[in-house]
């Protein structure tokens, strides 16, 4: 018999270990962050699992922002005090952040958005998602999002100085993370749900996973509020929020629901927006 099998508290220990678990997993999924060997036999894996850590995809932002935010203002404090180097910063910071990844969520803003631009039918712009060819729209979307990004960020960083911008980074990919997950709740999964990216987490989130997403971004919303309360949040949150609603509207009314690029696609534009929101809030 096992040293576990006579041990009566070992499964109240499991239990207080599961939510360490569902988020190395969802940092195992949503990143390129290795969680290998005896640490990925010890997560574990199972579609409920996967499931059950979508709760944790703003913790994911913790760890994601906190690292980009940190290359880039190690950027800012090594290049010279020139115009053009928040710029180089930017830049450096978000392909940092794209390796970090594996570009997950910028594909699936390609994706859709050649799905979408290229049908008007449903079930055709479906298909098309399912490609793993970038066509035109996707590039085109590809572009702008990531040029969005750089500038935005360049912008806040000569209006606001180093540190805000910093925070900003940070607070966009909590947030950015966190506001899809009421996709999720409030839509239905549509799709080849047998060979989607997300089937294994996107069917549906309980409240009680919403809380912990919630947890997850207001601790991350009280942090930067503590250090920069005077900075523009509120105008941030609302550029996220605005961004959030024009995506649920678009998912519900061209594809009656969402898909995993649909998500993806989502946080690309929550980030670009809360930037957007930031940078008019220092107006």
């Amino acid at each position: 018999m096992t040293r576990e099998g006579t041990d009566p508290d070992a499964p109240r220990r499991r239990g207080l270990l599961q939510p360490i678990r569902h988020y190395l997993l969802a940092v195992q999924f949503f990143t390129r962050i290795p969680v290998t060997g005896r640490l990925a036999d010890w997560v574990g894996f199972s579609p409920a699992m996967l499931r059950v850590s979508a709760a944790h995809f703003p913790g994911v932002g913790w760890l994601v922002g906190a690292l980009t935010a940190a290359v880039f203002g190690a950027l800012l404090w090594l290049l010279p005090a020139q115009d053009a180097s928040p710029w180089v910063a930017a830049a450096l910071s978000t392909v940092f952040g794209v390796l970090l990844t594996g570009a997950f969520h910028e594909d699936g803003l390609a994706d859709l958005a050649d799905g979408l631009g290229g049908s008007l039918d449903r079930e055709r712009a479906l298909d098309i998602m399912k490609d793993s060819r970038i066509g035109s729209y996707g590039a085109l979307a590809l572009v702008l999002a990531v040029l969005g990004k750089t500038a935005l960020l360049a912008l806040i960083t000569q209006s606001a100085g180093l540190w805000p911008a910093v925070a900003a980074l940070f607070g966009a990919h909590v947030t950015s993370r966190f506001l899809p997950l009421f996709v999720i709740r409030t839509l239905p999964h549509v799709g080849d749900t047998a060979a989607s990216k997300s089937k294994p987490l996107a069917e549906a989130i309980s409240t009680a996973g919403l809380l912990v997403g919630m947890l997850w971004w207001a601790l991350a919303l009280a942090l930067v509020l503590m250090v920069f309360p005077a900075s523009p949040w509120a105008a941030a949150l609302l550029g996220a929020v605005l961004g959030l609603g024009w995506m649920w509207r678009l998912l519900r009314r061209r594809l009656q629901g969402f898909t995993g690029d649909g998500l993806g696609a989502t946080q690309q534009v929550c980030e670009l927006m809360f930037y957007l929101g930031f940078a008019l809030g220092l107006s």
